[in-house]
């Protein structure tokens, strides 16, 4: 029997997660991986699938900058999603068998591993033919409402993108957009539809254990994301406002990066974080946790090198002069724009943006 293994990945920010599909397609394309099934969770964020249409945008570009959320386009079926904090998300990279090569089938197949989910909490779903998704309700009954959204992407036989399925999300945001192009029908969630909260971590147990058996895969838990920092240092206010950067060694990717590092053992965030700014650049500096906390894959190698990131920031005076550690050759002394122009992970971008926003008004070094 073929193995499933399972990647649960917390937060990852949704170009983040584009470039997780795409590596862990490749790894398994050059089979060196079996199937793979990434659980997570996106920041707020709208996508347009193929066949999506603009208008079904209901918010203006000001509401969606004003709730900070994102909106990308996407190669994956369907029409206009919401992801966010809440709300389970999966991608299932499977190369799928010469017996289970049949793109309808596969579809089925997802929808059922939903079905058997909720059934396990009491909740008969079903699937409403000119309608996507997995529903709650009936479209006879008027009480339709949708729990799960599917939306797959086949290329070769190897899957990417999945199911979104809606555990305690805010559901408020679903009034951004027409759900699916869907206007006539509602969504839900596990949270209201059983009046609390119900533990993420045991919504993913089960996921996981079901599509193992409809796929008829072994299931194997992944091993957890490496946990790493990252610190932005900031110098000046207002408009001076000014990031450092710090250019890795050719042999280390040669990109331009904040201070980052990893968790020594028996080491907490906070303090791997100091350390780091210290070995990084000489300073000796209070950190500020951004309670920002995300996961991706550093670089582009196959299979990806996975990391866990807590956020941090600081900040020094005008005259400090900064001494570089043994990874990095070169520093910057950069504008805003600047910083997030040359950061390459979506996550790094997150962090400076949440240092200003804390402003790390009373960190001093």
């Amino acid at each position: 029997m073929n193995t499933l293994t399972v990647y649960r990945l917390g937060q990852v920010e949704y170009e983040d997660g584009l470039q997780l599909m795409k590596l862990f397609g490749e790894t398994r394309r050059q089979g060196l991986c079996g199937d793979v099934l990434l659980l997570l969770e996106h920041p707020p964020v709208l996508t347009l699938g193929r066949a999506a249409k603009r208008e079904n945008v209901v918010a203006d570009d000001a509401r969606l900058a004003e709730e900070h959320i994102g909106l990308f386009q996407t190669d994956r079926g369907g029409d206009v999603t919401y992801h966010g904090p809440g709300q389970l998300v999966g991608y299932p990279i499977f190369l799928l068998p010469e017996h289970r090569q049949d793109v309808r089938r596969y579809v089925r197949d997802v929808e059922q591993c939903m079905h058997r989910t909720l059934a396990e909490y009491g909740l008969s779903s079903v699937t409403i033919p000119k309608w996507p998704g997995v529903w709650l309700g009936g479209e006879a009954t008027r009480d339709a409402r949708k729990i799960a959204a599917i939306g797959v992407h086949l290329a070769r036989w190897l899957t990417s993108h999945g199911f979104a399925l809606n555990v305690n999300t805010h559901l408020e945001h679903f009034q951004l957009i027409v759900p699916c192009g869907i206007r006539e029908a509602g969504v839900t969630s596990l949270q209201r539809e059983l009046g609390h909260r119900v533990p993420m971590a045991e919504v993913e147990q089960k996921v996981a254990r079901h599509f193992a058996d409809v796929f008829e895969l072994q299931l194997a838990e992944g091993p957890p994301p490496t946990r790493t920092v990252s610190v932005t240092l900031l110098q000046g206010e207002g408009a001076d406002t000014r990031v450092l950067l710090l250019r890795r060694r050719p042999q280390r990717g040669g990109f331009w990066q904040i201070v980052t590092g990893g968790l020594e053992p028996g080491e907490s965030p906070r303090e791997a974080a100091a350390r780091e700014l210290f070995e990084e650049t000489g300073l000796r500096a209070d950190v500020v946790d951004l309670d920002y906390r995300h996961a991706f894959a550093v670089g582009t190698t196959v299979p990806p090198r996975l990391v866990e990131e807590n956020a941090f920031a600081a900040r020094c005076e005008g005259g400090f002069e900064v001494r570089l550690g043994d990874e990095h050759d070169a520093f910057e002394w950069v504008d805003v724009p600047t910083a997030l122009e040359r950061l390459p992970f979506r996550g790094l971008r997150e962090g400076v943006e949440r240092a200003l926003q804390r402003g790390a008004r009373d960190v001093r070094g």
